[in-house]
């Protein structure tokens, strides 16, 4: 059997609607919303019983998306959040954007701060680290030439 395709990248987040309006600055699409609950979804997680908002976001070329959840029970056990670049597990998101500067001074009105600088690489790419809600680590890349 092949792999078909990457479905999505989970987030957890704290405040829901903050989330999805900063992905929405970024140029995501929001595909739906739902609440997942109950024992059959905690036999997935391994949860237990569980009471989980979501929203699905997409990426324009429709490829890609984001799974972000608010989880209302269980509690959040750990945060990740101020983990730095070099931390083990999964860190990231990043995307590719038409112009990093722009898209900076878009997401500096939604709390997004910069981590680093800007930074080229071989006049291939130009790239950067945001915190965004919550403190959510987002890669952005801009592509040169």
């Amino acid at each position: 059997m092949a792999l078909k395709r990457m479905d999505n990248v989970g987030i957890v987040v704290e405040d829901l609607a903050a989330t999805i309006d900063f992905f929405r600055e970024l140029g995501l699409e929001l595909e739906g919303r739902a609440t997942v609950e109950g024992e059959w979804a905690g036999r997935v997680t391994g949860l237990g019983d569980q009471h989980v908002e979501i929203a699905m976001m997409r990426t324009p070329d429709g490829h890609s998306r984001l799974e972000l959840s608010r989880f209302l029970r269980p509690t959040v056990v750990e945060d990740h959040r101020d983990a730095p670049v070099n931390a083990l597990g999964y860190l990231r998101v990043m995307f590719t954007v038409d112009d990093i500067d722009a898209t900076l001074e878009r997401l500096r009105t939604r709390g997004a701060q910069l981590v680093g600088e800007v930074v080229e690489y071989q006049d291939v790419y130009r790239l950067c680290y945001i915190r965004g809600p919550g403190g959510l680590l987002i890669g952005l890349a801009q592509e040169l030439g």
